[in-house]
C-alpha cells in the first residue's frame, strides 16, 4: 500500500515538474519543433516516466529532468538572442525547386526523395510543377510553395476593388454565460446584445451556446440544445 502511495505522489511530482517545464519552454506544435526540441521532448517524457516509478532513487531522474528542462530553456533563449545559435540549432530554409530546376543535392540533404517531394506538392494542391515558381524546405520540415503569379488566387487588389478591413471576432457568450469584459471591449453594450438575440428569436443569454461579433457589428449566435438532435448521418 505504501508503494502505491509513493507512486501516486511521485507521479504528481513528475506531472507538476513537466507542467512547469512546458511553461518555461513555451508553446510549440510538433510541426514547429526543431529536431533538437523534438528529441528533448521525447527524452524529458521518458525521464518523467522513470521519476514516477523509481521509488528507491527518485532523486536521480528528478535531477535529470531539471537539467534537461533548464538546458532546453537556455538553448531556446540563446536562439532568440543569437542568429548564429538559431541557425545552428534549428537549421535554415533550403531551396528544393526554383524556376524549373530541382536541386538534387538539397533533396539529398533533406533526406527527401523525388516521390515524397511530388507527393507533398500534390497534397498542397499542385499536381503540375510548372505551376510553381519555388519550393522551400523550412527548418520545421514543412514545404513552403510559391505559385507563379498567373497561378495564384485572384485577389480584390488584382481587380482594383476597395474592401473593408476585416476585424477579429470577440466571443460574447460561451455556454450560456455572458463575457462582460469582452462585450465591453467590443464597443457594444448589453442593450445591443439583447436586441441582436431578440431579432433572431434566440431567447435569453442562458440558452445561448456561443455568440460573437466583430468591430463592424456583424453578429453570430447559436442556441444550446439538450436533445440529441438529428440522427447522426456521418
Amino acid at each position: 500500500m505504501l508503494d502505491i502511495l509513493c507512486v501516486v505522489a511521485l507521479s504528481l511530482v513528475s506531472l507538476g515538474v513537466l507542467f512547469l517545464l512546458c511553461k518555461l519552454i513555451g508553446k510549440q506544435q510538433i510541426a514547429q519543433m526543431s529536431v533538437f526540441d523534438y528529441v528533448n521532448s521525447i527524452t524529458i517524457g521518458s525521464i518523467a516516466a522513470e521519476l514516477a516509478t523509481n521509488l528507491e532513487e527518485w532523486q536521480k531522474p528528478l535531477t535529470a529532468l531539471l537539467v534537461y528542462g533548464t538546458a532546453t530553456t537556455a538553448v531556446s533563449i540563446l536562439c532568440c538572442k543569437s542568429m548564429k545559435v538559431r541557425h545552428f540549432v534549428n537549421g535554415t530554409p533550403m531551396i528544393l525547386y526554383r524556376s524549373g530546376i530541382l536541386y538534387r543535392k538539397n533533396l539529398a540533404k533533406a533526406k527527401l526523395d523525388l516521390n515524397s517531394f511530388l507527393e507533398q506538392c500534390r497534397m498542397a494542391g499542385y499536381f503540375d510543377l510548372s505551376q510553381l515558381e519555388a519550393v522551400i524546405l523550412e527548418p520545421s520540415g514543412q514545404l513552403s510553395l510559391l505559385p507563379k503569379s498567373n497561378q495564384r488566387p485572384l485577389t480584390p487588389e488584382d481587380m482594383k476593388l476597395t474592401t473593408v478591413q476585416e476585424s477579429i471576432w470577440s466571443s460574447l457568450i460561451l455556454d450560456g454565460k455572458l463575457l462582460e469584459e469582452n462585450l465591453k471591449t467590443s464597443g457594444f453594450g448589453k442593450d445591443w446584445l439583447d436586441k441582436q438575440l431578440h431579432a433572431r428569436d434566440l431567447g435569453p443569454v442562458s440558452q445561448i451556446a456561443y455568440a460573437a461579433c466583430d468591430r463592424q457589428g456583424r453578429f453570430f449566435a447559436c442556441r444550446l440544445e439538450n436533445t440529441s438532435g438529428l440522427k447522426d448521418f456521418f
